[in-house]
């Protein structure tokens, strides 16, 4: 800028009287001046304006324009120059007459002049700048307005606030003052000019192990923030952030590529423009992982029935209740009960009674995502009661089976004989009350949906068999009894058949101990024991060759993984040194931010998510185990049994507490049905296996 013809720093002088000035200093303490004629100069208005300060063409700073009118005050005669002394740049004059500031000569024209200063603050910086204006006195009326000065101008950060404050060292002077805030990243010119409002360019790069994020048009020295977050209206993933100070790549897991997740990067400015990405809400891998990670439950609380889907994404899904007559048969759908799934919290269908064959499915996108039943809770009804639906009376009467709803004339069912001969029976049981509501409306119109139990009409034509069948077992026990001797034998005969194949073949665990010489006799113990059951056991620490070519850590984690996936038993025996690793996990995960408030369990004790399982070192296998099994333990995944060394262990500890454990050897029976499993009958199971394992390991731990 310039003023009247002269180079000068962001000064500019705009009158049609001949207004000039020159700026004497850039940086000078204010309030240190010196008090100038009693008449000079009068300041009538200070306005702000936004600016930029540039070196170059991408290379600006945001700034404030300070512009101030000037008059003539009521008054005023013809006063001579004051001298600014203290002033850096001032020129002091004690000569008589009117002095022009373009020469520092008297002039012949009546003049008056004054020293203008112009303070700016922010929070953490603050300026004064002063400036000798100059104006003809005799064209100009007092009171009238002079022209304006332009000071370019105040710099302070992006977005923060400055305060600029004008005033003369005339007596009686006037202060004008002004707050302004400096334009921010959301003013289109600083977009355009200002490096630190240059948003980067964010690409995203699949692959089958990991997601590439590049993070492209940095500017180099500029601090970036890329954040990593999932977009739904409800969880608990707060997201994760990095930190940059210029273009990079950052490696993302495959596992934890949700449709929901979305990239965002902005520079490290006060209120600064944000570029997002969400890049795989139509990724067809993200939306089969994220329905894998989602989890239905039913309650039945009651005559209520409730539901709850939890998932790390917002689901585009339906709840549609449904009848299932058996486990594997097909699931009729209730007609009017779908309701869309709105949130992780328990959704209510009212109106829908509690029965062993109701089932919800998870209907997405025209496929059946999920299916939870209550097949296995006690609740009133049996699982061959037939479904019957009435709309309008009991004259309308029909029964759901295979998709559709059947007339009572024309329903038959197994072992009921021809059509229709069930369907004065079945109308008696609906009207006597025999039957059981499933499903009323909330109001008086609709469908009524009615479970109406068949087995007292299948199970009447069966009675004469099942006599019969009575009455061969009483023959064939009273001829038992009557050889008993040769019965014996035949038991003994039995018992060797059981051992040549062992009651457990087909099965497989995966027995994890600690690295101590009590512990690694009862492992070898206790799988010398398993053998002749048929269990195959496989050892960590060990391995054999997997070890060796794996690595410890990689080889455990990938046994573990086999067993969650084939649903092999994981058996944790817990030693002294066991249980201070146990000790030591709970300890380092209680200790972890935010650990055990959230996420889901089957209890009131919430397991740690993925990210808060705390690190381990590499030799400590126990505890590397116990990092792979305890969040899957919490969350309800797999079978895990703990065998306790009742010698050396007097109680399981807290974190694995969710398992089912034993005292070994006295409770070597309730161990042995545990790796069994519940499909086991274990009426024809020999007393000596249970005798030879618990023998087995009183040896081991006695040693």
């Amino acid at each position: 800028m310039q003023a009247n013809g002269h180079p000068s720093t962001g000064l500019t002088p705009a009158s049609p009287q001949g207004l000039s000035c020159r700026l004497l200093d850039t940086d000078v303490l204010c309030g240190t001046e010196p008090l100038g004629p009693g008449h000079g100069l009068a300041l009538a208005r200070l306005r702000l304006e936004p600016a930029l300060r540039c070196t170059g063409p991408m290379a600006c700073s945001p700034c404030l324009e300070a512009r101030l009118r000037l008059a003539l005050p009521p008054g005023t005669g013809e006063p001579r120059r004051p001298a600014p002394s203290g002033v850096p740049g001032a020129e002091g004059s004690g000569e008589e007459g009117r002095w022009s500031p373009m020469d520092g000569a008297a002039s012949s024209q009546p003049n008056i002049t004054g020293l203008l200063l112009l303070s700016g603050h922010a929070y953490a910086s603050s300026r004064c700048v002063a400036v000798e204006v100059w104006a003809p006195l005799a064209p100009t009326p007092p009171g009238r307005l002079l022209g304006w000065v332009t000071f370019r101008c105040f710099e302070a950060p992006l977005g923060s606030e400055l305060h600029v404050t004008a005033y003369t060292n005339s007596r009686g002077r006037r202060r004008l003052s002004q707050q302004q805030r400096v334009p921010d990243c959301s003013w289109p010119a600083a977009q355009a000019a200002v490096p630190q409002c240059q948003v980067p360019r964010l690409q995203v790069s699949p692959g089958p192990k990991e997601v590439v994020v590049k993070v492209q048009g940095a500017v180099v020295g500029h601090n970036y923030t890329l954040r990593l977050y999932r977009n739904q209206s409800h969880g608990r993933w707060s997201g994760r952030t990095v930190n940059m100070s210029g273009p990079m790549n950052y490696s993302l897991p495959a596992d934890e590529v949700l449709p929901c997740l979305c990239l965002q990067v902005w520079p490290e400015t006060q209120d600064p423009p944000r570029a997002t990405l969400c890049p795989f809400s139509r990724d067809a891998e993200a939306w089969e992982r994220l329905w894998a990670h989602s989890r239905l439950v039913l309650h039945a609380v009651g005559q209520v029935l409730t539901c709850s889907l939890s998932a790390p994404c917002d689901l585009p899904a339906e709840l549609v209740p449904c009848w299932q007559p058996e486990p594997a048969g097909p699931c009729q759908a209730l007609p009017g009960l779908q309701q869309p799934a709105v949130g992780p919290g328990p959704q209510e269908f009212g109106g829908l009674q509690p029965h062993p064959n109701l089932c919800v499915q998870v209907w997405s996108g025209g496929q059946v995502r999920l299916t939870q039943c209550l097949r296995d809770q006690a609740l009133p009804g049996r699982g061959d009661d037939l479904l019957l639906l009435e709309r309008g009376g009991n004259a309308s009467l029909c029964a759901l089976e295979r998709g559709a709803c059947t007339p009572l004339a024309s329903f038959t069912s197994t072992g009921a004989g021809h059509p229709g001969l069930l369907e004065q029976e079945l109308r008696r049981d609906v009207a006597t009350g025999q039957c059981r509501q499933v499903w009323h409306p909330q109001n008086s119109t609709g469908v009524v949906l009615w479970a109406c139990p068949l087995h007292k009409y299948l199970h009447a034509r069966w009675a004469l068999a099942w006599m019969g069948v009575l009455l061969g077992a009483a023959c064939l026990l009273l001829l038992l009894l009557l050889k008993k001797e040769d019965v014996k034998g035949w038991l003994k005969s039995l018992r060797a058949d059981y051992g040549s194949e062992g009651p457990l073949r087909g099965r497989r665990a995966l027995l994890v101990h600690a690295a101590e010489p009590a512990a690694e006799r009862a492992a070898c113990a206790l799988t010398a024991a398993l053998h002749p059951l048929g269990l195959a056991v496989t050892v960590a620490p060990g391995g054999g060759s997997g070890v060796a070519a794996w690595g410890p850590l990689p080889w455990l984690h990938a046994q573990h993984r086999r067993a969650l996936r084939d649903g092999d038993t994981v058996i944790l025996l817990l030693s002294p040194a066991a249980v201070a690793a146990a000790h030591r996990w709970d300890t380092r995960a209680g200790a972890v931010p935010g650990a055990g408030a959230t996420g889901s369990g089957p209890g009131p004790r919430h397991g740690p998510s993925p990210d808060d399982v705390p690190t381990v070192a590499p030799c400590e296998a126990f505890a590397a185990a116990l990092s792979c099994a305890v969040p899957a333990l919490m969350a309800g995944n797999g079978r895990y049994v703990v065998a306790r060394l009742e010698a050396l262990v007097p109680a399981v500890p807290p974190a694995l507490r969710a398992a089912p454990a034993f005292a070994l050897p006295s409770e070597t029976g309730g161990f042995l049905r545990a790796l069994a499993g519940p499909g086991r009958r274990w009426g024809r199971w020999p007393e000596p296996y249970v005798a030879a394992v618990a023998e087995g390991l009183r040896r081991a731990v006695g040693e």
